[in-house]
């Protein structure tokens, strides 16, 4: 990734537009998540970005700031537009599910994303310190590193919960969350009892994976 402090200034105007555009949730990606997992630094200024919006720049003091603009009316026409066509589309294969079978949703994800790429190839795109005002500069010093230690350290921790904990009440936790995912319950209520008789995190996946199965990746193209 190319002069990733550019990713603070990106992402502020996209959560600066997403606030307008009347988000509920929002997160603001780090500088450096294209290149590791984010620093405490710049987890922080990812935050602090969004405390600044909220706190700042009065655009969270007014319901709709861009209500009655013709510009913005027309792209939401445009975008509700392309959505119900995607769903006309979908209900061609027959439904989501068997859309995602025949893998239309993954085609065009790829195609999207291809789409992208050679547009910033070719410079139809123009993506700022990657193919416009490109300099020479030395690696982003700093990033987050994980160590092997840190993972020995982990798997000391998950044997010596396994020791400790009340083994049958865990096991009668992952036997009540089998029931609850092989019926139509919602498994949140389960999964929160696991949680609160230490069940491991891959214990609970694993309930899933037996009652699911694991997805295969199917070709798209």
């Amino acid at each position: 990734a190319q002069q990733p402090d550019n990713n603070l200034i990106r992402c502020t105007v996209q959560a600066l537009a997403a606030v307008l555009g009347g988000s509920q949730s929002l997160h603001v990606n780090s500088r450096d998540e294209a290149l590791a997992l984010p620093t405490e630094e710049s987890a922080q200024l990812s935050l602090r970005t969004q405390q600044i919006l909220a706190f700042e720049s009065g655009a969270a003091d007014v319901v709709d700031p861009l209500g009655g603009s013709y510009y913005v009316e027309s792209l939401t026409n445009q975008l509700e537009e392309g959505a119900f066509n995607y769903l006309d589309r979908i209900k061609e294969f027959g439904g989501t599910v068997d859309a995602i079978e025949q893998g239309f949703q993954m085609r065009e994800i790829g195609e999207s994303a291809y789409q992208h790429r050679r547009e910033v190839e070719t410079g139809d795109r123009t993506i700022v310190g990657v193919n416009k005002y490109v300099t020479d500069e030395p690696p982003l010093e700093g990033l987050l590193r994980i160590y092997p230690e840190a993972a020995r350290q982990q798997i000391q921790r998950v044997q010596r919960l396994r020791k400790e904990r009340d083994d049958s009440q865990v096991q009668a936790a992952l036997k009540r969350l089998t029931v609850v995912a092989q019926g139509t319950d919602n498994t949140v209520p389960a999964i929160l009892e696991c949680v609160e008789s230490y069940c491991t995190l891959g214990e609970i996946s694993q309930v899933f994976r037996d009652v699911f199965g694991e997805q295969d990746q199917m070709a798209s193209f």
